[in-house]
């Protein structure tokens, strides 16, 4: 079956910096555009970033365009967020999603002021 598997997460202060990786398996991980969402309590899942099946583009939340950068490698089935500067709004539980439909259970990352 899909398994999406998050890490990275964890408590960084403002101005820090995180790396968050998804290993996926179970899915021809090429064929897939990638994702990553964020949610936090009472609030909706939101879109972040993506990145298409080649890697040659990807798209971002307004909130993170020049700090947050996503990239994918397809020979180790990995997608990986690179987080700079980040900020307490950036505080949420993390998702990897592939295609429309699977996701990862999530990576907490918490940023202090």
């Amino acid at each position: 079956q899909v398994q999406l598997v998050e890490s990275g997460g964890g408590l960084v202060q403002a101005g820090g910096s995180l790396r968050l990786s998804c290993a996926a398996s179970g899915l021809t991980f090429s064929s897939y555009g990638m994702g990553w969402f964020r949610q936090t309590p009472g609030k909706e899942r939101e879109f972040v970033a993506a990145i298409s099946r080649s890697g040659s583009d990807t798209y971002y939340r307004d909130s993170v365009k020049g700090r947050f950068t996503i990239s994918r490698d397809n020979a180790k089935n990995t997608v990986s967020l690179q987080m700079n500067n980040l900020k307490p709004e950036d505080t949420a539980v993390y998702y990897c999603k592939a295609g429309f439909g699977f996701w990862g259970q999530g990576t907490q990352v918490t940023v202090s002021s």
